[in-house]
């Protein structure tokens, strides 16, 4: 009997004992092709002798200093590190995990305005169908309805516009770039409704993830949003926790974008699941705002810049960069989307199939011809995560696709190491995994 409070009461999850490489091991020896990389976080698997040193190696010198009476060398070195392949950014400040980023950037862009004496700005607009994180804050700027009804009462006031979610939106006759066009102008509609002086920001993820499986914005869609925010005086923050650290083929997915954010949080791919970290990237702007104001961002944590977290981040973006891993991304990442779309491509219950690098979904739909999703009821996503687990595959299904309640999909995001055969190996366990699923809902 376990003492444990799981994610759900009735679950009973298999307990690992150890890892191999992009594998992870039961307590019965059963091996688990990690294809999600838990939750787009084990980047370099779960056994790399180089990141469990550097972490040791840390523990030796300093395992921890609070950051109110200390830095650390390593946080300095990831600090350093990262602002030198950021999109235009200038300082870092270490956190937990992602849920902690964006709550500090929610602050932080407050105070911003405050500094600059602003104090109207109280508004944050992001879209729905968008995922930044559980804490009060981050749930409230997220666009997932089934994750904040019960907590609504609870929430701040936000404000949503739609998804840049081409495969159910774009309308007939329409080109991609006039579609994304047509939806970043919904920034501007809102803006002009909430009046642009009273809002902080717009938030986006670059490519969303767990909420709407690997969407990719069209191209064109962030270039008119930085356009709109820098028109009105406003805040452009990116979630790249999911979707950043080489995850899409490029450190951050910005890159692709061709634009520059006032503040970016990372996580999951930073550390790589070796210990618990996350950071909040600003601009010279800001902090240089809040340095000839107060000087004093007024938030903090007790685990912030944490030293052994920091060490080990910093050894795991040595070893993707030193080893050429965003490379091997791109290319398995283009040989699983070709793999898939050959697996998958007439499926009658795959829709779509999505994503950039090794950031990659799959829309389960009921009718391929029609779009329609299955009910609800049936909880796809549970069937196929079972089904998957049997077969010896990791992968993230999930449902809600499109409006909170109603779609699935599944999200695959290997770590960064895989192989040819690795990538043979996802899509046969999933096509089996799907026709159990199949057979077990009868579809």
């Amino acid at each position: 009997m376990s003492e444990v409070f799981h994610r759900h009461t009735r679950m009973a999850p298999p307990r690992a004992v150890a890892g191999d490489g992009p594998y992870l091991i039961d307590d019965k020896g059963r091996r688990y092709l990690d294809a999600s990389g838990g939750a787009a976080v084990s980047c370099l698997g779960h056994s790399h002798r180089e990141v469990i040193d550097a972490i040791k190696q840390q523990l030796d010198q300093v395992p921890y200093a609070h950051t109110a009476f200390f830095t650390s060398e390593v946080a300095e070195r990831l600090a350093e590190f990262l602002v030198r392949r950021s999109p235009g950014q200038a300082r870092v400040y270490f956190v937990s995990g992602g849920s902690e980023a964006m709550e500090a950037s929610l602050k932080l862009a407050r105070q911003y305005f405050l500094e600059k004496d602003e104090p109207q700005r109280r508004y944050f607009i992001a879209r729905r169908q968008s995922y930044h994180g559980n804490t009060l804050g981050a749930l409230a700027v997220g666009g997932n309805q089934w994750r904040r009804q019960q907590f609504e009462p609870l929430l701040m006031e936000a404000y949503h516009i739609s998804p840049c979610y081409e495969y159910r939106d774009r309308r007939e006759g329409e080109s991609s770039e006039a579609y994304g066009l047509r939806v970043a102008d919904e920034l501007e509609e809102k803006l002009q409704q909430l009046g642009a002086e009273n809002v902080i920001a717009f938030i986006a993820e670059p490519v969303v993830g767990a909420t709407a499986g690997a969407l990719p914005a069209v191209p064109g869609y962030f270039r008119r949003i930085r356009e709109i925010c820098d028109r009105h005086g406003i805040l452009l923050i990116l979630d790249e926790v999911m979707c950043g650290m080489g995850r899409t083929g490029t450190l951050f997915a910005a890159e692709q974008e061709g634009i520059e954010p006032d503040m970016v949080a990372i996580a999951k791919g930073l550390g790589a699941g070796y210990q618990p970290i996350g950071a909040l990237l600003s601009s010279a702007e800001i902090y240089r705002t809040v340095e000839a104001g107060s000087g004093f961002f007024q938030h903090g944590h007790t685990y912030m810049g944490h030293p052994t977290a920091c060490a080990a981040a910093l050894a795991v973006q040595h070893v993707i960069e030193r080893d050429n891993l965003l490379e091997n991304v791109r290319r398995q990442g283009s040989a699983l989307q070709d793999a898939l779309r050959q697996c998958f491509g007439q499926h009658p219950h795959i829709g779509d199939i999505r994503g950039r690098g090794l950031f990659v979904g799959l829309e389960i739909v009921a009718d391929r011809e029609t779009k329609a999703p299955f009910d609800p009821a049936l909880a796809v996503h549970q069937a196929l995560k079972h089904q998957a687990l049997q077969a010896g595959l990791m992968c993230y299904p999930m449902s809600g696709t499109l409006d909170g309640r109603l779609g699935h999909h599944v999200l695959l995001a290997p770590p960064y190491i895989i192989g040819a055969e690795h990538v043979d190996e996802i899509v046969d366990k999933l096509e089996r995994a799907l026709q159990e699923t199949s057979k077990e809902l009868g579809f």
